[in-house]
């Protein structure tokens, strides 16, 4: 053997430096498997026996308490690896195989690179030459075999706590709020305080439903929410701070929280660059998951309700945005409403009219992305109390349909309880059957061993009657609550429903949580009308058509019947006139207040109606300038004619501008104006002719 060494050794391999690499898994094996360190470190000498000086030789040890299963993270291994790629190595060291690597990429890789440097491999064994074809061979077979012993090892390890975890046995680190007692059982962290923080979040994620509700509820009141550090010298102190988005949705989703033994909820994979990434399995995934097993701080059906609100909320964040957390708004269909022209989810916009918050459902997303006009958008005003009706007057006339599905609902529930009770006493049963086992066994010689067996049957058969005992109770307990308190609760639903939905002291969000309790989604269509398509929970259908809502504009309109008024007395009144007389009558304008001469004067001009003016001049009405020219006189003396009453004069607005009827120039009205003429003149004359001249005109 030693002969069959020389050979391999050459003068160019011991001109370089020789190499020993030394590993440790674990910082454990460090400290307490010193012997396998100490015969590592030995291999130096079998290197100085084969001809490097002992100062040749480098030792690289900084991969002490690293995993050989991938070289990602262990600087010494990169570090050989460059130096026999550099060619500076001669020979590589290393007690056995899977010191160098437990990784079969690793492995191959730094055989190639020793035999394209001409770079021995020494271990326990032998000396190797990976540019031969047996000793390559050879090496290749042991790192597959170390690559494979590594898994039989995790497999191992893996199925039994795999098989203690099934027990719901196996000891796992816990949250804040739940601590081991001294025989390993799960309880309640005895701190009041801890317990008092979790179940506030707990108590207001129920009132509330949204996790940022929890973190501002406790910002609010100045709380603080108990956390244990996981790392560090610290490590298991208990510490105070403030509460965050992150930490209440941990909170909520651990099933610890409800008193579950659970294992497997997270899959960890390597990605390309050999980092852990670790993915959140369904709950129909998990591995192992025993609910009950322990003290919780709520129950098991408040958890699963928990996730099931969050999957409904998670779906607001989806392709089509279904069903988002119930907000604020008066939006009383947010998150519900499908547009009936595309198919798409329908937004919500808010704007204010007269001091208060209304609603339109918005169909923008196809717009949006594609720079168009919006695709419909629909009031929501009369939409949102038709359906408020609808719900009322389907509650009604079916109260005792509703009153047996929530009764079969909740004998669902009952049932799916008794059969998790079920399974704690089968697993009672179980651990029974196997102490009963382990005592039949044993010698019944070794009483030592015997009686301990013994006791320990004993124990699991007083364990197994408490759970049979516990199981038969609590199913007399559920059909006692059943019969008499829930189902009055239930059949009290029909006569509540209404005064709970029309008091004006319920919020806006209760309201949307009971929307969603019985309709899964409303189609809106928008055309002439509006029309509706409700679809409830249970599969049934209804239509409703309204009316499409006013606008603005449309609402403060003047009715027809008053324009028409209007209409006629323009003929004969002016619009100071006519206000004064639809007021008399206790007309109202659109806005509902009193007419005023410039409100006439804009339904005149939006109505396109003729003014008293032009009505007048249609009627052969002549201005002032017109008469003069008829009658060859000036306008002052037209003026004077009018003041004297000599003319027939009609006013057509409030300046007092007024149109003459048109008379004839040779009548009596120029004869008179000359006698009129002569009295400013002469003013003896009498007053008599003064008054024939009036009684003339």
């Amino acid at each position: 053997m030693n002969d069959h060494h020389t050979q391999k050794i050459t003068a160019s391999h011991l001109k370089r430096d020789a190499y020993l690499y030394i590993r440790q898994s674990t910082i454990r094996q460090v400290f307490e498997n010193t012997e396998s360190t100490r015969r590592q470190y030995a291999l130096r000498q079998r290197a100085v026996a084969l001809g490097w000086p002992v100062e040749r030789v480098i030792v690289i040890d900084n991969d002490l308490g690293k995993s050989g299963a991938s070289g990602v993270d262990r600087e010494g291994f990169k570090t050989l690896v460059s130096e026999v790629g550099l060619g500076h190595a001669g020979i590589v060291l290393g007690l056995e195989v899977s010191r160098l690597a437990r990784n079969s990429t690793d492995w191959h890789r730094l055989l190639e690179i020793c035999a394209l440097s001409d770079t021995l491999i020494l271990d326990e064994d032998g000396l190797y030459d990976p540019s031969h074809f047996n000793d390559r061979l050879l090496l290749g077979l042991k790192g597959t075999m170390s690559e494979a012993e590594l898994h039989v090892l995790r497999a191992r390890l893996q199925g039994g706590i795999r098989n203690k975890a099934r027990r719901g046995e196996l000891k796992s680190p816990l949250p804040v709020g739940l601590e081991y007692d001294q025989q390993d059982h799960v309880v309640l962290d005895p701190d009041r305080q801890v317990q008092q923080a979790l179940r506030t979040v707990f108590q207001t994620y129920q009132r509330a439903g949204s996790a940022c509700a929890v973190v501002k509820f406790f910002r609010e009141q100045n709380l603080l929410f108990p956390r244990r550090l996981r790392r560090g010298p610290n490590k298991g102190q208990l510490v105070w701070a403030t509460l965050g988005h992150t930490r209440v949705l941990q909170t909520l989703h651990n099933p610890r929280y409800a008193g579950a033994f659970v294992y497997g909820r997270f899959r960890t994979r390597k990605n390309s660059s050999g980092r852990q990434s670790i993915r959140k399995l369904p709950q129909d995934q998990w591995h192992t998951l025993l609910p009950n097993t322990h003290p919780g701080y709520i129950t098991w059906e408040q958890f699963q309700q928990n996730q099931q609100r969050f999957r409904e909320y998670a779906q607001a964040y989806g392709l089509d945005r279904r069903k988002s957390p119930p907000g604020q708004g008066p939006a009383l269909l947010q998150g519900l409403v499908m547009c009936g022209i595309c198919g798409q989810r329908m937004t919500v916009r808010y704007h204010k009219r007269s001091g208060r918050l209304d609603t339109n459902y918005l169909c923008q997303r196809h717009g949006i992305e594609h720079a168009q006009p919006i695709c419909q958008s629909v009031p929501g005003v009369g939409i949102d109390q038709a359906i408020g009706e609808l719900l009322v007057q389907m509650i009604e006339p079916v109260t005792l349909e509703v009153a047996l599905t929530v009764q079969q609902e909740l004998q669902s529930r009952l049932e799916e309880a008794d059969h998790l009770r079920h399974q704690q006493v089968e697993r009672a049963r179980y651990e029974a059957d196997l102490a009963q086992n382990r005592y039949m066994q044993v010698d019944p010689n070794n009483r030592l061993v015997a009686d301990s067996l013994e006791a320990d049957w004993n124990q699991k058969l007083r364990a197994l009657t408490q759970a049979q005992e516990q199981y038969e109770q609590q199913c007399q307990a559920d059909r006692v609550v059943f019969d008499e308190q829930r189902k009055a609760r239930v059949l009290s639903l029909a006569a509540d429903f209404p005064k709970l939905w029309r008091d004006p002291q319920t919020p806006d969000r209760e309201r949307k949580r009971m929307v969603r309790l019985m309709i899964e989604d409303v189609t809106l269509i928008k055309a002439k009308q509006i029309t509706a398509h409700v679809r409830f929970k249970g599969g049934s259908t209804q239509t409703l058509t309204l009316s499409i809502p006013l606008s603005a504009g449309e609402a403060r309109r003047t009715g027809d019947d008053v324009v028409g008024e209007i209409d006629r007395m323009l003929d004969h009144h002016t619009d100071a006139q006519i206000a004064s007389r639809l007021n008399q009558r206790g007309l109202r304008s659109g806005t509902g207040g009193a007419f005023t001469p410039k409100i006439v004067s804009r339904i005149r001009r939006n109505y396109q109606l003729k003014s008293h003016r032009d009505r007048l001049r249609d009627a052969g009405m002549l201005t002032l300038a017109e008469l003069a020219e008829q009658l060859s006189v000036t306008s002052g003396t037209i003026k004077t004619w009018r003041n004297h009453g000599m003319l027939r004069v009609h006013v057509y607005n409030s300046k007092g501008e007024c149109l003459y009827e048109p008379v004839n120039g040779s009548g009596p009205v120029k004869s008179q104006g000359r006698k009129l003429s002569e009295r400013r003149r002469f003013p003896e004359v009498s007053t008599n002719r003064t008054n024939e001249v009036q009684h003339a005109t």
